[in-house]
């Protein structure tokens, strides 16, 4: 089978083997004809007949019997592929009855798991004190909101993004429980531009109760047809962006209640982590401002064309 041209992984599935080792110990010495022995990848008229069925609605293992695939490789080609509802019920129906039982009381049980720990967590919780909401703002604000970077030279400003609805609705609590007027606040829309643009914004819009006509132009990721997306459906709405206008300040203010709550964990973390936590903290808020001030002594530290009229000796005028 090796000098026909066989693989190894061919030659161990006809023999039903599973030690590659003896494998290898019975074909040493033996040379595979040119140009065979060795398979780097399937064609891609392989692959795209394995998307072409699976989208037919066939199952894994009536496409492993047509083209001679292994599951593991067609799981990787197909993973992408979305079947309809009628499509899944047929699959569904065409598996053995106690395979099926036993695949939909094990789903059951895991749902059941899940919801179970998330109301108890969720009991757990209860109420939110404005103290602890406080708190949430700040850490959710470090953990998903713009930073200031120290090669930026510019004020740096509040700016929260995020595609999660939930996150959206616990910042804008949290600016109103500070006293952030919403007339201050801007919205914008990031998203794909294959998909569906005015659906999203109308979207964002209800959920923050403004107009959409009040959003700033809609951010449009370019499509890259190479790449393989999951944030695709009517589910997928792109992230929303708000911004607060004249928020340098509040920034700072931020970032100062974001090193109290790390100052505050005293003995629950090192004192070595914590400085640098709060070195962290510093770098982010310092740095810009004294690459800006640094920058304005240098160019007032710069002479003047119109200042120099000092005469040298000769008459001429000197330059600095």
């Amino acid at each position: 089978m090796r000098r026909l041209g066989a693989t190894r992984a061919e030659i161990a599935r006809a023999l039903g083997m599973k030690d590659n080792g003896t494998l290898s110990w019975w074909l040493r010495g033996i040379e595979a004809p040119p140009g065979a022995g060795v398979r780097y990848g399937y064609h891609d008229q392989v692959r795209a007949r394995a998307v072409a069925l699976r989208r037919e609605g066939r199952p894994y293992r009536e496409i492993m019997e047509v083209l001679g695939v292994p599951k593991s490789t067609l799981s990787n080609w197909l993973k992408d592929v979305a079947l309809t509802a009628e499509q899944q019920k047929i699959l569904s129906q065409s598996r053995p009855d106690g395979v099926r039982r036993r695949a939909e009381a094990i789903r059951s049980r895991r749902i059941a798991e899940q919801e179970r720990v998330k109301a108890e967590a969720r009991a757990e919780i209860g109420g939110l004190s404005d103290r602890e909401l406080f708190i949430a703002g700040v850490v959710a604000y470090w953990a998903e909101g713009a930073k200031a970077k120290p090669w930026r030279d510019r004020s740096p400003r509040v700016k929260f993004i995020n595609s999660d609805p939930t996150m959206i609705m616990l910042f804008l609590h949290w600016l109103d429980s500070i006293g952030i007027e919403p007339d201050r606040l801007t919205f914008r829309v990031h998203i794909h531009e294959t998909a569906d643009v005015g659906g999203a914004l109308r979207f964002w819009a209800d959920l923050v109760g403004v107009a959409p006509s009040t959003f700033l132009r809609t951010t449009l990721k370019r499509h890259n047809p190479t790449t393989s997306r999951r944030n695709t459906g009517e589910g997928y709405v792109g992230c929303l962006t708000i911004e607060v206008r004249r928020s340098t300040h509040l920034y700072r203010q931020i970032a100062g209640w974001y090193e109290g709550v790390v100052e505050s964990l005293g003995r629950g973390v090192s004192r070595r982590a914590r400085e640098a936590l709060v070195l962290q903290v510093r770098v982010r808020v310092l740095a810009p401002q004294r690459q800006h001030d640094a920058r304005q002594e240098r160019l007032f530290e710069r002479p003047m064309p119109y200042l120099i009229r000092a005469r040298s000796a000769d008459g001429n005028v000197a330059r600095a």
